[in-house]
This record gives C-alpha cells, sequence and structure tokens, in this order.
C-alpha cells in the first residue's frame, strides 16, 4: 500500500470517505428527494396501465436516477460541512489503487451472478422449482410461446443448449452495460449514504442504507414488480432483500474504498436476476419469492457468504482511496 495510505488513515477526522458525524439533516433531505422523485417518475404508470404502460421501461431507467439526484441535493446544498473532496466522499475518484478496484470489481460481478445462480439451486433443493439442465424444456417453452404470440410457427434455428451457454455469457457483458444505469443508483446509496451513515458503526450503516434502498423501490413494487406481489407482502420482501444483498454490495464499497465495484455488481445482479427462467423444467413452479435473487433463497446465499467475510475479518478493513498527495487538515 502507499505511504500515502497510512497518513489518510491515521487522522479518522479529515477522511474525505467519512463524515466524523452522521449528517442526519443531509440523510433526511437526501431520502425526501431520492424518495419523492422516484414517486413523481412511477406517477405515470400509476395513472395509466402499470407496468404494461409503453413508457415503463425508460421511466424504470429514470427513476434509477433519483438517488444521485438527491445526494447530489445533500452534498451541495445541505450538508455541512460539506466534504472537501465530493468525488472522494462518493467514492468516485481517485481510481487507486488500480489492482484493488479491478479485482473487488470483478469479485463483485461474478459474485453477484453466483448468489442469482446459488438461489435457484437451493429453490430447487427444497422443491421450490423443478430443473431441467439438460432440455431446457422449460427455456423451450418460453420460446415457443413467445415465437407463437408473435404468429411465426417455426422450429428454433439453433440448438436450445446453445441458446442458455449464450445466455449465460453474455451476463457478464450485461453487468458492463447495465453499469450505465446502476451509477445511478449507487452514487446515492453506496456512494453518497453508506458512508454518510458509517459514524454509527460498519453493521448498522450496512443495514440501514440497505433498508432504505429496499423501501425506496415502493412505487414499482406496489405495481407488481419483481415478485408479481402488489402489496405489502412485496414491499418486505423487497426490503429484505435488499438489505441482505446490500451488505455484500456495501462491502465491496467500504473493502474497495470506491463505488465503482459496487455499481457493476449491481449491474451483475441485475443482468442474472433472471437465469432460473433459463434452468426451469417446462410445468415448473416458478414463484418468484423463492427464484428471484432477492426472494429468500436469495437472503440466505446472501447470509452465508456475510458470514464468511465476517470470519475472514473482511468488514474490519476499510481502507481509503490513494492519492498521489494526501489530504491534510486545515
Amino acid at each position: 500500500m502507499s505511504a500515502a495510505q497510512p497518513v489518510a488513515d491515521a487522522v479518522d477526522t479529515v477522511r474525505p470517505d467519512r463524515p466524523a458525524r452522521v449528517p442526519w439533516f443531509a440523510v433526511g433531505a437526501y431520502v425526501l428527494v431520492a424518495f419523492g422523485l422516484a414517486w413523481l417518475v412511477a406517477l405515470p404508470l400509476w395513472l395509466d396501465g402499470g407496468l404494461s404502460n409503453p413508457l415503463a421501461p425508460v421511466l424504470l431507467v429514470v427513476m434509477m436516477f433519483t438517488p444521485t439526484i438527491g445526494a447530489l441535493v445533500a452534498v451541495f446544498l445541505v450538508q455541512r460541512p460539506r466534504p472537501r473532496s465530493v468525488p472522494e466522499y462518493l467514492g468516485m475518484w481517485p481510481l487507486r489503487p488500480v489492482w484493488r478496484i479491478l479485482g473487488l470489481t470483478l469479485a463483485g460481478i461474478f459474485g453477484s451472478i453466483a448468489v442469482s445462480v446459488a438461489s435457484v439451486f437451493i429453490a430447487a433443493a427444497v422443491g421450490a422449482v423443478r430443473l431441467d439442465l439438460t432440455g431446457f424444456s422449460g427455456f423451450a417453452e418460453l420460446l415457443h410461446d413467445q415465437l407463437a404470440a408473435a404468429g411465426v410457427q417455426q422450429e428454433l434455428p439453433i440448438p436450445i443448449g446453445v441458446l442458455v451457454a449464450l445466455q449465460l455469457v453474455a451476463i457478464p457483458v450485461g453487468a458492463l452495460f447495465n453499469g450505465f444505469a446502476t451509477v445511478g443508483e449507487e452514487l446515492g446509496w453506496r456512494g453518497w449514504l453508506l458512508p454518510s451513515l458509517r459514524p454509527l458503526g460498519t453493521w448498522p450503516a450496512l443495514l440501514l442504507s440497505g433498508a432504505i434502498w429496499g423501501l425506496w423501490h415502493s412505487p414499482i413494487i406496489l405495481l407488481g414488480y419483481n415478485f408479481g406481489e402488489p402489496n405489502l407482502l412485496g414491499v418486505l420482501f423487497m426490503t429484505l432483500g435488499c438489505t441482505a444483498y446490500g451488505v455484500l454490495i456495501g462491502w465491496l464499497r467500504l473493502r474497495s474504498g470506491s463505488v465503482w465495484p459496487a455499481v457493476f455488481a449491481h449491474g451483475a445482479f441485475n443482468a442474472s436476476a433472471g437465469v432460473g427462467a433459463l434452468l426451469l423444467a417446462a410445468g415448473s413452479p416458478a414463484s418468484p419469492l423463492a427464484l428471484l435473487p432477492l426472494g429468500w433463497t436469495g437472503w440466505i446465499v446472501c447470509t452465508i457468504i456475510a458470514v464468511v467475510l465476517v470470519l475472514c475479518g473482511q468488514f474490519r478493513r476499510q481502507p481509503t482511496l490513494v492519492r498521489k498527495t494526501p489530504l491534510t487538515a486545515r
């Protein structure tokens, strides 16, 4: 580690990525703006057609940027004292040490995919779903139904196994493209909120930021998004799922000092969330509450990973990003 690192860690009150105490007024403003704008963006869906509204795909992406707007309002208009280096506070810059940020980014991408895949196999192990890992009959049936709905009556042009393999290989690539949208969320949740709550302690900050993240999804969860449960059960599952997974990408943020591993891990999580649809047997039950990685199977996987990280002492290692010239107290 650079010789500048101990200087940054030695004086905790001048760490560029952590306030001396929680800026509660700014946290309140952040939550108000992020939640208020999320409901405002989702309002057209509530007024006309819900998730079937043709604008839904665009509005869902726009909604993902409301946490960033909340963070900018909080940090520039409300938080006092304002961070001396906003890019460092948010974990955006500098991108040093590169090896640490790159390594944890790759761990986040493939770890998130592993959470999604493991959730499917746990659901199968307890009998919540049935898998077909040779004929992929459920996916084949889905494709035939989609082709029939489009008026196409023909066999698939390539073997179903090849299509599944291509879908799986494309997930890491999808994680990178998804990063253009997930950055809108992560600059808010792990970029600003998590370090702002960090004076509470590592675990209170992780759990509280994850729970707030989950509740923020309420405007679309109450329309049936993700779980098909447009009610308080859906909100509860989303909150618990985001809290569990939020611990893991929160760890990426704290362990790397950078927001970027969380950005691309979140992108991979979104890209791989539907992996169960590739592996199901035809006619299998497919409750999203069990099959999706934000469902109860995902809670189990995330908890196991978090316990392993705790036992390895990973939550105690929270370095800052490294500057060529360290910041000093003023």
